[in-house]
């Protein structure tokens, strides 16, 4: 290349010199002229001198980004993108010059390159096949044709170039996981606002009919890892990934989102949107209604005419139903949020203050209320508050909540879980999840509280369906696992149970009740060292005793058995129900259901469980047993 003003520089590491040279012949078939000879790559002064010029000089400038440029942290065509970076600052915006191409299935959010190169569009050329579309495109480039503008103040979509349609089986509705979105704000405490976004996305996706959105859990769990969107795809069953990042400047920010197919890699929509913050439900929505109309016309065949769009349009509003009207009391929201899924006293309390005041700017907003009733609900679960005062708060925020908003999901569900744990009205909790689940199939959440009604009823194999389905769609929650074992323990599977358990403990090794539970399951397989030696991995003080007090007297050490279970009574007098669940281990029927009446005067959540614990099936026989069931209200 001798410096032509229309030629291309392409800038690529060592390891893919090849690929290079595919789209080095591409583009030469169509006549452009491409700075590409391997034999100049010997270094030196008079060649950087070289180097440094063509980059000056050359018309377009193509960074080849792979697995390879993420894994070397230096290089010299790290020299040779921060040069080009350089130019651009002498440079109109909007001006095209930069052309990111990523080679294999790196994702475009963890690419270690400049920020630069994040504000332009990225083309992805996982294959040979497709570089002479990319070809093509420079070439108009270089002949005066447009490319999509770096910064786009009005809404504009900017489609990669290398873009297929995507077949896929008839009777497979599409997929999509929401990967986190990256922070690229210069204050790390923005993170909740990124997050809050994919997962605001993420929620209202998974309210779509015909829709398969993978759960949060699972989802967030590529946050920070450097990962490829075939991984991500292959770990959580998709088709599809959407990954965006945001960078925020005061009331300023702008928010690119790509759409790819795991397939092959490449992008079947994207978009970048600068905006105000008060325009963030106006983006939301858009990037929704995207991604489901490309879902269905791309994927599926569906129509792309004005019917179909004002279907898709319909349904996206539908499924947002509840938010926020006030940027602030949306921001406070996502705060909140934030802090509440850490899951300990301290932040939920934290959280409890920031729903209190997003409602004081915006009393209708029926999802922070629901939100506040999952908090109120947490606390009194958790033993953090008093038990009736903070059901009561709770029943209170989600009333207010169903009352603005009577087909929000997460509102039914919500009250479904009180109606559970505190007031075990067993018919209205059945009949507040089953509202939730036709509100939103693909919800974990919902799909496991219903899972938990029908397994406390005793209808399993149901319960065992819907905790399957939850794992479908979250392959990497714990909690959802250990449920599922749990049920198919009571239903008489041991050996699948255990495989449940194991799973739950791969995904959270310290994960409190569970290795408890697995050493209970080991027991009734007759492995009773196995099960000792699980009981001792146990994190959670009050579960260790209890199956410690079990263990021991099945295997007839009765001193140890007692001492187990007294320091149980005596440290940990919230566990009314368990220490009933080892008196009935040993034969004491007498003590067993007075301690099952503690249980139900304090109201332990844990006695929702009595139908289907396997420790109390010694029970079954005795008459006291149908009279406390009908108290329960869980008699047949």
């Amino acid at each position: 290349m001798s410096g032509s003003a229309k030629a291309v520089f392409l800038s690529y590491a060592s390891q893919d010199a090849e690929a290079a040279r595919h789209i080095c012949d591409a583009l030469r078939t169509v006549s452009v002229e491409v700075w590409f000879d391997q034999s100049a790559l010997r270094g030196g002064d008079a060649w950087d001198a070289s180097i440094r010029r063509q980059i000056k000089d050359c018309a377009l400038f193509v960074p080849i980004i792979s697995a390879n440029t993420q894994a070397r942290e230096e290089g010299y065509f790290r020299r040779e993108w921060n040069l080009a970076v350089n130019r651009t600052l002498d440079m109109a915006d909007g001006k095209a010059f930069l052309l990111p191409v990523v080679i294999d299935a790196t994702v475009d959010m963890n690419a270690r390159v400049p920020e630069k190169f994040r504000d332009v569009q990225w083309t992805h050329l996982p294959d040979s096949r497709s570089s002479a579309a990319f070809a093509e495109h420079v070439r108009r480039l270089l002949s005066g044709g447009a490319l999509p503008a770096p910064v786009a103040p009005a809404r504009a979509v900017t489609s990669t170039v290398a873009t297929v349609a995507v077949a896929v089986p008839k009777h497979e509705p599409p997929s999509i996981a929401v990967l986190p979105f990256v922070n690229r704000s210069s204050n790390e405490e923005d993170e909740y606002f990124s997050d809050g976004l994919a997962d605001e996305l993420l929620n209202v996706l998974a309210k779509i009919h015909g829709l398969r959105v993978a759960a949060r859990t699972s989802a967030f769990s590529f946050k920070g890892r450097q990962t490829t969107i075939a991984e991500v795809g292959r770990t959580l069953n998709v088709a599809t990934v959407l990954e965006g990042s945001v960078r925020k400047a005061g009331s300023q920010m702008r928010i690119s989102v790509q759409l790819v197919n795991v397939a092959d890699g490449y992008h079947l929509w994207s978009e970048t949107y600068d905006r105000t913050f008060d325009d963030i439900f106006a983006v939301q929505d858009d990037i929704a209604r995207s991604v489901v109309q490309e879902l269905r016309t791309r994927l599926l065949g569906g129509a792309t005419d004005l019917g179909a769009r004002q279907e898709v349009t319909a349904q996206v509003a539908a499924a947002a139903k509840g938010r926020a009207t006030d940027p602030e009391a949306h921001r406070l929201f996502l705060q909140a949020r934030h802090l509440g899924q850490r899951n300990n006293r301290d932040d939920t309390a934290e959280a409890i203050g920031y729903l209190k005041q997003a409602l004081e700017l915006d009393p209708a907003f029926a999802l922070a209320w629901a939100e506040l009733g999952s908090a109120y609900g947490r606390e009194a679960g958790s033993g953090w508050v008093p038990v009736i005062e903070g059901y009561g708060r709770a029943r209170e925020a989600v009333a207010r909540a169903l009352a603005l908003e009577p087909d929000l999901a997460e509102g039914h569900a919500r009250l479904g879980r009180i109606q559970m744990n505190h007031d075990w009205d067993w018919r209205g909790a059945e009949t507040s999840y089953r509202r939730a689940l036709e509100l939103a199939p693909g919800n974990v959440i919902v799909l496991n509280g219903a899972g938990a009604v029908a397994t406390n009823q005793g209808r399993l194999e149901e319960a065992i369906g819907l905790y399957r389905r939850a794992t479908e769609l979250d392959p990497l929650r714990a909690d959802v696992y250990s449920n599922l074992a749990a049920t198919l323990d009571a239903s008489g599977r041991p050996r699948e149970a255990e495989a449940a358990y194991r799973k739950a403990l791969e995904l959270t090794p310290q994960r409190a009740v569970v290795h408890g539970m697995l050493s209970l399951n080991l027991l009734a397989q007759g492995r009773g060292d196995e099960a000792l030696a699980e009981a001792l991995r146990e994190p959670e003080e009050w579960a260790r005793l209890w199956v410690f007090a079990i263990i021991h007297h099945a295997a007839g050490r009765r001193a140890e058995s007692d001492a187990a279970l007294q320091a149980l009574i005596a440290k940990h007098p919230q566990a009314a129900y368990q220490v009933a669940t080892v008196y009935a281990a040993r034969n004491e029927p007498e003590l067993a259901f007075q301690w099952l009446e503690q249980a139900y005067d304090q109201r332990d959540p844990g006695i929702t469980e009595m139908k289907t614990e396997l420790p109390l099936r010694s029970l079954h026989a005795d008459p006291r047993w149908e009279a406390f069931l009908r108290k329960m209200g869980l008699a047949d």
